[in-house]
C-alpha cells in the first residue's frame, strides 16, 4: 500500500483506524498478528501513545507500508504539536548573526533577555540605530576608504563602546600645535616603563580623547582613530600586545593620523590591525604613520647608524647601550631591530609590559573588569 500524506496533521491513530476498517480487523485482532498488548493498540489509536520504532516496524508488516511512513506521522503530528511564536528564532538568528551578542552580554554591553524585542531594543541604543536591520554607522555619514579596513561586527562592537567611553570625557578643545608638543612631552616618557601611564592626561590636555578597550576575541585590532561629529579627535587602543614598544608605536601612530587628520573631512574611521606586519600595498596614510611610530620609538637615522656599525653581530650589551645613549628603554629597540632582523624572539625579554600602569590613569574597559 501506498505511504499517505494527510491533507491536515491528524495523529497516528486516525489513519491506524482506517487500516482497520479497510480490512474489518478489530483491535484484539491486530494486537494478535503484531504480538502486541491491546491496549497498545487501544492509545496508539486514542492518540495517547506515540508510535515508537519498533511499533512502527510491526505496523508496516501487518499492512504492507513501510516503517518510514508511521514514523513521518508522528513526527508530522508532534510537530504540529508544538506551539512557537512566528518568526522569534529567525529574528534572533539575525541578531547573533549581525552583532557579537554573546560577547557583547559578556562584558556588560547589553544585557540578556528571553525576548526578542527587548535584546533588539538594547542592541539598537548601543549602536544608536532605529532597527537592527539598519548598518550601524560609527560617525555620521561615515565611510570606508580602506576596502581591507572594513570593519566586522566585531570591531564595530569595540569602536562604539570607545566612543562611548570618550564621549563622557571632558577636555579642552582640540589644537593641533598642542599636540605637536604633547608629542614632545611623551618623548621624555620612553625611558622608564612606569612613566607610560602620563600619556593619557598629556594627550587629553591636547584635546585628544584616548581610551582603552580590550580587543574582541578574534578581531586583530591594535588601535583606531575617529572623529566626533564636532571634530573631536579619538584614539582607541586595545593593548592586544601588552609590550613597551607595542604601546609607543601604537600610540603614535595613531597620534599621527590625528596630527595629519586622517579621516576627518570624509568623515572615515581609520582601523588599524596588525600594525607593523605589513609594508607593501599600504595606503599611504598607514605607511606615513607607520614611519612617525618607528621614529619616534628609535630615530630612524640613529638605527641605521647603528645596524650599519654592529651588524651582524647584535649583542645584548651594545643594544643596552645603544638604548642608554639615545635615551630610550631597551625595549624600542629591541621592537625596531626584531621587525628589520625578522627575528621576533630577539631578546624579548627587555620588552616589558605597561599595561597595568597605564590603566591606572586611564578610562578602559575591559581585561576582567567590564564596564555597564
Amino acid at each position: 500500500m501506498n505511504a499517505r500524506v494527510p491533507a491536515e496533521v491528524f495523529p497516528p491513530g486516525e489513519f491506524l483506524r482506517e487500516e482497520l476498517e479497510a480490512r474489518d480487523w478489530s483491535q484484539q485482532e491486530l494486537a494478535e498478528i503484531m504480538g502486541r498488548p491491546p491496549r497498545l493498540i487501544s492509545e496508539l489509536i486514542s492518540g495517547k501513545r506515540a508510535v515508537t520504532p519498533e511499533t512502527a516496524k510491526g505496523l508496516a508488516e501487518a499492512f504492507g507500508t513501510s516503517p518510514d511512513y508511521w514514523m513521518s506521522l508522528e513526527s508530522q503530528y508532534q510537530l504540529s504539536k508544538v506551539k512557537t511564536e512566528d518568526g522569534i528564532v529567525a529574528r534572533k538568528a539575525a541578531l547573533y548573526g549581525r552583532f557579537p551578542v554573546r560577547e557583547m552580554i559578556r562584558r556588560g554591553w547589553g544585557q540578556a533577555s528571553e525576548s526578542v524585542e527587548v535584546l533588539e531594543a538594547r542592541f539598537c541604543e548601543f549602536f544608536r540605530i532605529p532597527d537592527v536591520s539598519v548598518q550601524p554607522e560609527l560617525v555620521h555619514n561615515a565611510k570606508k576608504t580602506h576596502a581591507h579596513l572594513e570593519a566586522t561586527p566585531l570591531q564595530m562592537a569595540w569602536l562604539f563602546r570607545v566612543r562611548t567611553l570618550a564621549e563622557k570625557q571632558v577636555v579642552p578643545a582640540y589644537s593641533r600645535e598642542k599636540l605637536a608638543a604633547a608629542v614632545e612631552k611623551l618623548k621624555t616618557l620612553l625611558l622608564a616603563p612606569e612613566e607610560a601611564r602620563h600619556a593619557p592626561r598629556i594627550l587629553a590636555e591636547a584635546g585628544v580623547r584616548l581610551v582603552f578597550v580590550e580587543a574582541m576575541p578574534g578581531s586583530k585590532i591594535d588601535g583606531a582613530t575617529f572623529w566626533l561629529d564636532d571634530g573631536k579627535p579619538v584614539i582607541g587602543m586595545t593593548f592586544r600586545f601588552d609590550r613597551i614598544d607595542n604601546f609607543w608605536f601604537v600610540l603614535r601612530h595613531e597620534i599621527e593620523h590625528v596630527l595629519r587628520e586622517d579621516g576627518k573631512a570624509d568623515a572615515d574611521v581609520l582601523i588599524d590591525s596588525d600594525l607593523g606586519s605589513e609594508t607593501d600595498g599600504i595606503a599611504e596614510c598607514e605607511a606615513l604613520a607607520n614611519e612617525a611610530g618607528a621614529d619616534f620609538c628609535v630615530p630612524k637615522g640613529q638605527l641605521d647608524d647603528f645596524v650599519a656599525r654592529v651588524q651582524p653581530y647584535f649583542s645584548e650589551k651594545k643594544v643596552l647601550l645603544f638604548a642608554q645613549r639615545i635615551n630610550v628603554h631597551p625595549g624600542l629597540v629591541v621592537g625596531q631591530l626584531q621587525r628589520r632582523l625578522k627575528r621576533h624572539d630577539f631578546l624579548r625579554k627587555h620588552q616589558v609590559k605597561v599595561r597595568d600602569c597605564v590603566l591606572q590613569a586611564a578610562d578602559s574597559d575591559g581585561w576582567g573588569s567590564f564596564s555597564e
